[in-house]
């Protein structure tokens, strides 16, 4: 009886703890948000540059897919023909936007969390928690969220019940090539949390993306 009683009493006590606490509070804020940032199309500015020199601008219009992923189509205003450029150089800036778009592309793997996705890592024992930096703030660790290996710290305000910050330290094809990503977040209107800017550096290249997001309108 004593065992059975010491073994719920652990039990309750894992069931309570801070950690699984706030993983709960992430993993209801995420569904929530997912659902109704899916009501919602938007807009993205993207920059790519090399060591400060910008290689290419561009212009997305973004909602969120069936798979809660964001799908993205490009508006900008095609380039005139005799603007086009060729040979060598034009060769390199097209490999610098192959691999920005890369990394891009990862990046958005991060910056929309999926529901689910923590938890089951929690239960793996990859998320741990750290303070956030100032009262009422929360950070919560998650390793291996995509990659073996990677790290994302999700910097959340338990009063607002909202994600503020995601730093993420992950990589491309093999570690080597570290990728860093960095987004804010900020509400709409209505309470829709939202990426506000995300900054992705790709080391190997010295190439920064940085996103954008704006002109939040509900989908018809």
């Amino acid at each position: 009886m004593f065992a059975f009683i010491l073994s719920t009493s652990l039990v309750v006590a894992q069931a309570s703890s801070p950690l699984q606490q706030k993983v709960a509070a992430v993993e209801a804020a995420l569904y929530k948000n997912t659902q109704m940032l899916g009501e919602y199309t938007w807009q993205q500015q993207e920059t790519v540059s090399v060591r400060g020199d910008v290689k290419k601008t561009a212009l997305y219009q973004v909602q969120l897919g069936p798979n809660g992923k964001p799908v993205k189509t490009d508006i900008t205003q095609s380039q005139p023909a005799n603007q086009r450029r060729h040979g060598i150089r034009h060769r390199i800036e097209e490999n610098y936007q192959a691999y920005g778009q890369q990394i891009a592309s990862l990046a958005a793997s991060y910056t929309q969390l999926q529901p689910g996705r923590i938890k089951q890592l929690y239960a793996q024992g990859d998320v741990s928690l750290r303070s956030g930096g100032a009262p009422g703030l929360d950070a919560v660790v998650i390793r291996n969220y995509v990659k073996p290996g990677d790290a994302v710290t999700i910097t959340f305000d338990r009063a607002h019940k909202a994600i503020l910050y995601i730093h993420v330290a992950s990589y491309l094809a093999d570690p080597s090539d570290a990728v860093t990503i960095t987004a804010s977040f900020a509400k709409l209107p209505d309470g829709t949390s939202h990426v506000t800017t995300a900054t992705i550096n790709g080391q190997s290249k010295s190439l920064t993306v940085q996103d954008v997001n704006l002109n939040y309108q509900k989908r018809s």
